[in-house]
């Protein structure tokens, strides 16, 4: 399993939802892409912008990008490194990280919150192919 953040870990990532049959089922009716900004923070030095285009329950691209010129996503999510990673070791809830503000989303939060299952087992996808973090 690949070490996020990476591009490796990005497809890992879209692979792994379309193979997901549980992550199929919940988000069968999520549409929506998204985009994440890791900003530099601790052993990352440079920011980092990962596409993802979901659809009914699969990822219909994944991608890395050196801003958002070549992308309109309709969830930006926005958070230091340490705050993903903690995201993805299980030391941060992702909810509660958007209620707090530790994890900025920029996007129809009615939307996001309408299908909190759908976010909690995207994280949970996410969580299954990070084998390690950047350290």
């Amino acid at each position: 399993m690949p070490v996020f953040p990476s591009e490796d870990w990005l497809q890992a990532l879209c692979r792994k939802l379309n193979d997901d049959a549980q992550y199929a089922r919940i988000a069968a009716r999520w549409e929506g892409d998204l985009a994440f900004i890791v900003e530099p923070e601790g052993p990352l030095t440079e920011r980092l912008v990962y596409y993802l285009d979901l659809w009914h329950g699969t990822c219909r691209r994944a991608a890395a990008y050196k801003g958002l010129d070549e992308v309109q996503p309709a969830f930006l999510l926005q958070a230091g490194y340490g705050n993903f990673a903690r995201i993805l070791q299980g030391d941060l809830d992702p909810m509660q990280a958007m209620l707090t503000r530790k994890l900025h989303v920029k996007g129809n939060m009615a939307v996001m919150m309408r299908n909190v299952p759908t976010v909690l087992d995207f994280v949970r996808c996410a969580r299954e192919v990070t084998d390690d973090i950047l350290r």
